[in-house]
């Protein structure tokens, strides 16, 4: 049956899609700041995971708030779901999660933008949606 890939094919999928990952979701820019999420180091590669499998392949990314009480830590956990969703949603099941110990209400923001139902909400929302888009905007320059 040469139709199954091997475990070490699998890695280096798996580690090839994360550097593609990380590198779309790099120049996501802070909604109050004019940095990205790279140079703020709220993303790096290594808190980004792919699970490859036959029945539900995962993409889960860890953020780390630059503060414990960010205010914008929803807003930039939509983005980066947001932007995500646009190159492999169809393909890969999405989980944007805050870093354990990382903000005073991690679990909370956790679970809200991994909600379908507040993702659609919030999208909804003109304001909200204008500023998502400008924080993961192509740069083309």
């Amino acid at each position: 049956m040469g139709d199954k890939e091997k475990p070490t094919d699998l890695i280096s999928a798996s580690e090839e899609l994360r550097g593609e990952i990380y590198d779309i979701i790099k120049t996501i820019r802070d909604p109050e700041k004019p940095q990205t999420l790279e140079e703020l180091q709220v993303i790096n590669e290594n808190d980004i995971s792919v699970t490859l499998n036959s029945k539900c392949s995962i993409i889960r990314i860890e953020l780390t708030p630059t503060v414990p009480h960010c205010s914008l830590a929803t807003v930039i956990g939509l983005c980066v779901r947001m932007k995500l969703e646009k190159y492999w949603g169809k393909h890969y099941k999405v989980d944007v999660y805050l870093k354990e110990g990382t903000h005073t209400t991690a679990a909370a923001v956790s679970k809200q933008i991994n909600d379908k139902e507040r993702i659609a909400a919030a999208m909804e929302n003109p304001e909200l949606q204008r500023m998502v888009e400008s924080c993961i905007k192509e740069d083309d320059s």
